[in-house]
């Protein structure tokens, strides 16, 4: 699987990203600089955490609209795989290339620590190597990830089945509607999720509940 990591002014989780997909697929990601206009040859781009241009305006707000968002967009048009983690789960909401926001934290706290989630769903290029149901154990570590969408449109990412993951046991660190902590889009090529998946690779960083994830992609793209 070939993959690239957009690389974002103080986005500060793209070596992480690096880190974990070389560890998984063997290869060094394209690390993409968010001035450039086109794409290499790939099959997954990832939308890194962070705090892109110091989060000014709103989260992911002017990342959204660098130069290389226009690549990112047309690279999922094309049906191929993106991935937004945290930072770049906003960035994905910011560009409507997935539906609703991410707001302040409920408590209108900054949050860094593991967090208990619910796989809620397996049939997808992301999720294939989980369970249903199967409970994980992955950090998250930011100030506006409560996730908001109105009612209808919550409605469709539920009977469409695209909602992926939630914050299982009353776990929800954030306030998110329904406790929603990863969701897809319609075509189902593009995933955005808070917790950072990326941290979570090898037992030596504390658990290896996000390795599934990467693995679920190899095992696709590949």
């Amino acid at each position: 699987m070939k993959s690239a990591v957009i690389v974002f002014p103080a986005a500060n989780c793209d070596r992480d990203a690096r880190t974990a997909l070389k560890q998984l697929t063997g290869k060094d990601p394209h690390m993409v600089w968010h001035q450039d206009t086109s794409l290499p040859d790939v099959d997954l781009v990832v939308l890194p955490g962070g705090f892109s241009y110091g989060d000014y305006l709103r989260c992911g707000a002017m990342a959204s609209q660098s130069a290389v968002m226009r690549a990112v967009k047309a690279h999922a048009d094309r049906g191929a795989a993106v991935l937004g983690i945290c930072n770049g789960f906003q960035v994905l909401t910011e560009t409507q290339m997935l539906p609703g926001a991410l707001m302040r934290n409920a408590d209108l706290k900054f949050v860094c620590r593991p967090v208990k989630l619910s796989v809620e769903e397996t049939q997808s290029a992301f999720t294939r190597k989980y369970a249903k149901g199967q409970r994980l154990s992955i950090p998250v570590a930011h100030g506006e990830g409560n996730y908001y969408a109105d009612e209808e449109t919550l409605n469709r990412l539920e009977g469409e089945n695209r909602v992926v993951l939630r914050y299982a046991d009353g776990d929800n660190p954030n306030g998110s509607v329904r406790d929603i902590a990863g969701i897809l889009n319609e075509k189902r090529n593009v995933m955005g999720l808070m917790p950072h998946p990326e941290r979570v690779v090898d037992p030596i960083l504390g658990g290896e509940d996000g390795k599934a994830l990467f693995e679920s992609l190899i095992e696709t793209l590949t």
